[in-house]
């Protein structure tokens, strides 16, 4: 893997510290990018590793840091914001692209940019961290079992809270709505748009829809063309969500953006690494086909941000360990379409999977 040079773009932040250590823990030897200079080259001395220091805002000088990288696992979201550039400009190089996005606007983008990535012979696989790991790779066990499903719904249950990161790209998400799937289209719906009691794997939970990743990647893993993501949600939030669809106008404006963005920074923090060892994440899924048959699987595993840094590092070995004699086809990939849907069993402490006829 020497020869082959791997780059972890916003290795300074919450998750993308995790990867480094991973990734150096699996024989590699990142060299450390992103835009803050003094903590990037702080975390390359703790670790003896190269850095390089660019923004994203010129393709120009991404591309010049980019020409010798093989593959760079992009960290430093929000992607909806940095995924385009690093994505075209990894185009441009040749240079393999995975990221830790859950974003359905960034899935949809990789697709759009298919015919290029397959043209330059390079993979763009967007989510191979938590949660589409996970649900992505149950989405398509369950496709595998019941191969005429029509729905499909997905869910999980994991206390592992939000890192900065991921409570600013739910902050942007919130302007937004939700989103289903139906009949194959990306439909945008209220808030809060169903309610349901779900058995996650850990008691039954009142549970609700939200804009997840899986709503744009899990149709492309299974072809079913009505899917919806869940999480546990109380009925009093469930109400306060629903409220907030009154104002959702008001979300979009960026002064409001950018006050609550900034009280996520002085508030939010990732857990610890006591904590991620005693959180567990429960996966729930369902299918369902024409006749009225039904069909439910539910995974237990570790928590969101292990999950992450473990998978990050797993697909990256994959496409390492791939040369001419195994060539990958470029093109933009899920991650059960790009390895397989056994990938989830490479994560430590994973149960097996328990079917159920009925929901």
């Amino acid at each position: 893997m020497q020869d082959k040079l791997l780059m972890i773009y916003g290795a300074n932040g919450y998750t993308g510290k995790l990867i480094v250590k991973e990734a150096i823990l699996k024989g590699f030897t990142p060299i450390l990018a992103g835009r803050n200079e003094a903590a990037i080259k702080q975390l390359a001395i703790e670790h003896s590793l190269e850095s390089r220091i660019f923004s994203l805002d010129n393709e120009k000088n991404i591309e010049q840091n980019l020409n010798d990288i093989f593959l760079v696992i992009h960290c430093a979201g929000p992607f909806s914001s940095t995924a385009k550039p690093m994505m075209q400009s990894c185009i441009t190089t040749k240079t393999h692209y995975t990221d830790i996005t859950g974003e359905i606007g960034v899935f949809e983008l990789a697709k759009t940019l298919n015919s290029q990535a397959k043209q330059a012979g390079i993979v763009l696989c967007p989510g191979v961290g938590f949660d589409v790991i996970p649900t992505d790779c149950l989405a398509s066990m369950l496709k595998d079992k019941m191969p005429d499903a029509t729905h499909l719904a997905l869910g999980f249950d994991s206390g592992s809270g939000m890192s900065p990161g991921t409570a600013k790209t739910s902050i942007e998400g919130l302007a937004d709505g939700g989103k289903v799937r139906r009949n194959s289209l990306i439909t945008t719906v209220p808030l809060a748009y169903k309610e349901r009691k779900i058995d996650f794997g850990n008691g039954v939970k009142n549970a609700v829809t939200i804009p997840w990743g899986d709503v744009s990647t899990a149709f492309y893993s299974t072809g079913i063309a009505n899917i919806e993501v869940y999480i546990p949600m109380s009925p009093k939030a469930v109400k306060n969500m629903r409220k907030m669809n009154w104002f959702r106008w008001l979300l979009s404006l960026n002064v409001v953006q950018n006050f609550m963005k900034k009280k996520v920074e002085q508030r939010t923090k990732g857990p610890n690494e006591q904590q991620r060892e005693k959180l567990r994440t429960f996966l729930w899924g369902e299918v369902s086909n024409d006749k009225g048959e039904i069909l439910t699987a539910r995974i237990e595993t570790i928590n969101g941000y292990q999950l992450t840094y473990i998978t990050a590092v797993e697909v990256a070995k994959f496409l390492f360990e791939h040369n001419q004699e195994q060539p990958i086809e470029g093109g933009a990939y899920t991650p059960s379409k790009l390895i397989n849907n056994q990938l989830i069993f490479k994560v430590p402490s994973t149960s097996d999977v328990v079917y159920q006829i009925g929901s």
